[in-house]
């Protein structure tokens, strides 16, 4: 048997994605730009696109600019809105938890000059809303806090955040990175008070190397991309047809049946959580079962690696991650794990287990049922 549970690594595309992808390489090739009807068509498809995506946010599709993916929009809301406003101040605010493609450019603004508040979480993940609120003065021009946690599926109260930053200083904007949280989630930005939403196709059953960054129109940011003056001058180079094209059939598709597929996770995520709970020095991380996301769980299984876990049960079919799929080649520790205060042994054994609505209780009882079997096995093994 197969059990695929690294999906917030990469989820399988939806068949109606792949059409639409063949369709938009094979018949509808165009490129937007063009005059002719074949550029007509294909820039249809882009607006289609937009708009599709707008309506599950409840936002302009002007507001709605593709990019490569998640890192892309993330980089392009710190990096172009801190720069595009820094005369009104140079000071911003982010967490200790956040994901690569937003500790990257807050680490490169600060090389720039910019001053760069990180926010501590509790044992669960969870960010101080007063701690917020002192941090954020006159001159925070930008908050950038992640709605889900990617690696302990922490969620953060992002409604309330985005009140309290624009009680204290209504000028500061706030970016979230809803790359783990977008299709779990309705998310409503202009009610949440969020002024930019980072999102990226391969989390929701799209294709990869397509995402999209969502920009209230009243938001001042420089493009980083210069080229061709595609997407209002916004962000050039040749758009991508076929990935804005699946990426909107995905999103349209997930948010049609949210409140069963995330019933759906929540009872995966309750099985397995039983299971593991159970079993000898297994640590669960993050908020409580209901409380936080239902397709992530974070475990410790102290006293085996999570390297030699992790090949140990992929020899028996079964995809997990020792982390971050974007971070787990790196020798450092999760910035994560460490925040939240976890042991050395426990950041040495954690696994990430995430799923998605093609998830079957069936391969979590294989799951539990392999684990049950290897993990005293292994704990053996490695004793001397």
């Amino acid at each position: 048997m197969e059990a695929y549970l690294d999906n917030s690594a990469t989820t399988r595309c939806y068949e109606e994605v792949k059409d639409v992808v063949v369709k938009t390489m094979m018949e509808d090739y165009g490129n937007p730009s063009a005059m002719h009807q074949k550029g007509v068509d294909a820039e249809n498809y882009m607006k289609d696109a937009a708009r599709k995506i707008a309506k599950t946010l409840k936002v302009s599709d002007q507001e709605i600019y593709f990019t490569s993916g998640g890192t892309e929009s993330d980089n392009w809301a710190l990096v172009g809105t801190a720069l595009a406003n820094q005369r009104r101040g140079k000071h911003l605010i982010t967490t200790a938890i956040e994901h690569p493609a937003v500790s990257a450019p807050m680490a490169y603004l600060e090389e720039l000059g910019f001053t760069v508040t990180r926010l501590g979480v509790d044992k669960e993940g969870r960010i101080s809303l007063e701690e917020l609120e002192d941090a954020i003065t006159e001159e925070t021009t930008l908050v950038s806090i992640m709605y889900v946690n990617n690696e302990i599926g922490a969620v953060q109260d992002i409604q309330a955040i985005g009140a309290r930053i624009k009680q204290k200083n209504p000028d500061t904007y706030f970016h979230v990175d809803a790359i783990q949280a977008y299709g779990k989630y309705r998310i409503y930005p202009k009610k949440m008070k969020i002024d930019l939403l980072s999102v990226s196709g391969h989390k929701i059953h799209g294709p990869k190397g397509i995402g999209f960054l969502y920009i209230d129109e009243k938001v001042k940011i420089r493009p980083l991309i210069l080229g061709g003056g595609q997407q209002t001058g916004m962000r050039s180079g040749t758009d991508n047809v076929p990935g804005a094209s699946g990426l909107a059939v995905a999103a349209e598709k997930i948010y049609e049946n949210l409140e069963s597929q995330m019933a759906h996770m929540q009872e995966l995520k309750q099985k397995l959580c039983q299971g593991l709970s159970q079993m000898e020095r297994v640590v669960i991380h993050g908020m409580p079962l209901e409380e936080g996301a239902p397709q992530i769980v974070n475990a410790s299984f102290t006293g085996v690696r999570s390297e030699v876990l992790l090949h140990t049960l992929e020899e028996r079919g079964i995809y997990v991650s020792a982390g971050s799929a974007c971070s787990s080649h790196k020798r450092s520790g999760s910035p994560t794990l460490n925040a939240i205060g976890c042991s050395m042994e426990e950041k040495e054994s954690a696994l990430r287990f995430s799923f998605s609505e093609l998830t079957t209780m069936e391969e979590i009882d294989y799951v539990l049922e392999v684990i049950a079997e290897v993990l005293p096995m292994l704990r053996r093994y490695t004793r001397h």
